[in-house]
């Protein structure tokens, strides 16, 4: 026996029974919760900090797929002031935990962005135009979201610089001979191409920032894991408590990489019919 060499965009076609599996714990579970009062109190508990996982997630992946953009897009520059900045912001970013990001935005970044602010419009203060901001006036749900973008944001450059240079030169070459300016260029030959090699990778980190969202429980920010963590210290419920949480983080990641698989496959399809 041994590995075969399976050609390009060739499929196994193997059954999905690890869903089947997955779908009949899921089933399992559901059936607990609804019939056992322990565990639908700690799921009742726990579910609402889905929405803020939910905002984070979301509001976060797109204020960093759009930083990632420009930062991919500077580092392809013409100006090497450009590129080397954005190499050097890939290069910091992406040697940090995202848990040191988190503290460093929450309670670094933060208080000088404050003291910025207030400095600048320290002339209009005396008279009453404006009143000082003070650091507990900055949400901490938002130090966690502006954390995650940025700690995301570097990756995805690298993902959006990999998709625009898989764009074969020749047909940008082609679009140039017809006028077309960098923009028209970008949005009508380049984009189109890049996405598809850009979604894939896209897609996973968009599931991985559902995961790494639960990290802002250490901000306190009221997400599922602080949710869990609160109950489980009151009520010392451990282990119903971190099934419950593992189990929703399960079904968001598993339903979500499911649609997005989904979206995967229609692209694909679409592209080889065209």
């Amino acid at each position: 026996m041994g590995f075969q060499t399976l050609p390009k965009g060739d499929e196994r076609g193997d059954r999905p029974w690890w869903l089947v599996a997955l779908a009949v714990i899921a089933i399992g579970l559901a059936v607990v919760i609804a019939v056992n009062d322990i565990y639908a109190q700690v799921f009742t508990t726990v579910a609402r900090g889905i929405w803020v996982t939910v905002f984070v997630t979301v509001v976060g992946f797109a204020l960093a797929t759009g930083l990632g953009l420009m930062i991919a897009l500077a580092g392809m520059a013409d100006s090497v002031v450009l590129r080397q900045a954005a190499r050097f912001y890939i290069e910091v970013v992406r040697g940090i935990p995202i848990l040191v990001l988190l503290f460093y935005i929450a309670f670094v970044g933060a208080p000088g962005f404050v003291a910025a602010y207030n400095f600048v419009i320290s002339p209009f203060t005396a008279d009453g135009w404006l009143a000082p901001l003070q650091v507990r006036d900055v949400s901490l749900m938002w130090r966690a979201i502006i954390a995650l973008t940025i700690g995301y944001s570097a990756f995805i450059a690298e993902i959006f610089r990999a998709g625009i240079q898989s764009v074969d030169r020749g047909q940008i070459e082609a679009a140039m001979s017809l006028g077309l300016n960098r923009y028209q260029r970008f949005r009508l030959i380049v984009l189109p191409q890049a996405i598809k090699v850009i979604f894939p990778p896209l897609s996973n980190d968009f599931v991985a920032m559902v995961k790494d969202s639960s990290l802002v429980s250490v901000l306190g920010v009221a997400d599922i894991s602080q949710a869990g963590k609160i109950y489980a210290s009151g009520s010392f419920r451990f282990f119903e408590t971190y099934s419950i949480v593992a189990y929703i983080y399960l079904m968001l990641t598993i339903g979500l990489s499911l649609l997005l698989r989904q979206v995967e496959k229609r692209m694909r399809e679409k592209g080889t019919r065209e």
